[in-house]
């Protein structure tokens, strides 16, 4: 194989494996859930997709040809983390989270969006103020 393959290769897992260390030493550090979910969702995503990369010039140079499986695990790993820290995001918000004492007041006329469905705020014409259910 050639040398400056070998390198690119060893650069790219020893930089995916240094984002997977982080990302790990992360989930189990940090404080709280919100904090918690950065080293999973972001760094170690991002360990993981160099370290596909690095499997993916590897046997691209040995067979010459694209390998499908891993640009198929890459693109759904780098779809999935976002989404399921998204929604464990979402999930802690409505059942560890008072809106009306830990969160910030919102600037629009809805509030947060994610405690929309919860409140059905209305616009009280003319005052340019929300009502909420619980205030009628």
């Amino acid at each position: 194989m050639n040398p400056s393959l070998e390198i690119l290769i060893t650069f790219h897992i020893v930089v995916g494996a240094i984002f997977v260390f982080v990302g790990s030493f992360g989930l189990i550090k940090l404080p709280n859930l919100m904090s918690r979910l950065h080293g999973p969702s972001k760094a170690t995503t991002l360990g993981l997709g160099g370290c596909l990369i690095a499997s993916m010039i590897h046997f691209g140079s040995i067979h010459g040809r694209v390998s499908v499986q891993e640009i198929l695990i890459t693109f759904f790993l780098f779809i999935t983390a976002p989404i399921t820290a998204h929604f464990i995001t979402k999930a802690h918000l409505h059942t560890e989270v008072d809106p009306e004492e830990e969160l910030p007041t919102a600037d629009g006329a809805y509030g947060w969006s994610t405690f929309g469905a919860d409140v059905e705020q209305e616009i009280v014409a003319g005052e340019g103020t929300t009502r909420t259910k619980r205030d009628v």
